[in-house]
């Protein structure tokens, strides 16, 4: 695994991760209502990510299925920093605030996007036929 490749692809994730946002807030929410908003953007973000993971694999230079895992780790440690770091000194936002999208509530499956980040260069491993451990 390439570090500065497996952060790029990240900054790609980053961009779609607020543009999902932005839509569900704009769109999705007034549409359907909060819990099929969460839901559906959840899935829409997952999906995302399993794309650009899937696409770029090889190219972070991903081989192994411990390489994947620490990829999906960065990943991870990346989102978790800028979603606590945003959240409180952009947003001005209480950890207790930060911490209340770690519960399943309102159709809210942000943990579930977690673990897609967290798994999404394995899953992707798997996908592409390339794992050798």
């Amino acid at each position: 695994m390439q570090a500065p490749r497996t952060i790029a692809i990240w900054c790609l994730i980053l961009p779609g991760a607020v543009a999902n946002g932005i839509f569900r807030q704009a769109v999705l929410l007034p549409a359907l209502g909060t819990a099929a908003a969460f839901v559906l953007s959840g899935l829409m973000l997952a999906g995302w990510i399993l794309v650009l993971a899937t696409a770029t694999v090889r190219w972070m230079g991903i081989h192994t299925s411990r390489g994947a895992l620490g990829a999906g780790v960065i990943w991870l440690a990346l989102t978790l920093a800028f979603e606590f770091g945003f959240g409180a000194l952009v947003q001005g936002k209480s950890v207790p605030e930060l911490l209340q999208a770690y519960a399943f509530h309102d159709g809210n499956i942000w943990p579930l996007v977690l673990l897609t980040t967290l798994l999404g260069p394995l899953l992707a491993l798997q996908i592409r036929g390339a794992a050798r451990d």
